[in-house]
């Protein structure tokens, strides 16, 4: 079952949607409005450097966001 991102054409809020069976959300969880989008979201990996360390990435990994701790932007709502 894949998470989705979405936002809100109402509040222009972000967030995100587990996804039963291809069923939309069928509102803003913030306003309530109907009008929402999905986004294109980034993927990111995390694999094993060569010493042993845990090494992240993503598609936005340079992002001049970096004022959060949260793993996906929607998190934040930046």
């Amino acid at each position: 079952m894949p998470i989705y991102e979405y936002r809100c054409q109402e509040c222009q809020k972000d967030f995100e949607y587990l996804v039963f069976r291809n069923q939309e959300p069928e509102c803003c969880p913030v306003c309530n409005s109907p009008k929402v989008s999905r986004l294109l979201s980034a993927c990111g990996f995390v694999s094993k450097g060569s010493a042993g360390e845990t090494v992240s990435s993503s598609a936005s990994a340079g992002s001049s966001c970096s004022g959060c701790s949260s793993s996906s932007c929607a998190g934040c709502g930046h």
